[in-house]
């Protein structure tokens, strides 16, 4: 019986109305901007963390607060990202 881990994957998906939403394990989140941009208009756009919605100071602090690189763009764990992906 092998130890493998489910590599983490985040979905960015584009509606035809050209809302766009950013999608992980099922719930909205986006570190680097906002998770959901109704139809393509940025003005509307929605902050998510974890499927957790903030308001853009919010988000902007949480941001601010993180320390360390995001876990995708951290050597050491480019092997948990599913094959094929590029940064």
């Amino acid at each position: 019986m092998s130890n493998t881990k489910k590599p983490i994957v985040i979905k960015r998906l584009k509606k035809a109305d050209g809302t766009i939403a950013h999608i992980k394990d099922g719930k909205l989140h986006n570190w680097d901007g906002p998770a959901l941009i109704p139809q393509g208009d940025k003005k509307l756009a929605e902050y998510y963390i974890h499927g957790i919605k903030y308001t853009k100071e919010q988000f902007d602090q949480a941001h601010k607060d993180q320390e360390g690189l995001p876990w995708y763009k951290n050597p050491s764990m480019k092997s948990q990202l599913e094959e094929g992906y590029r940064n």
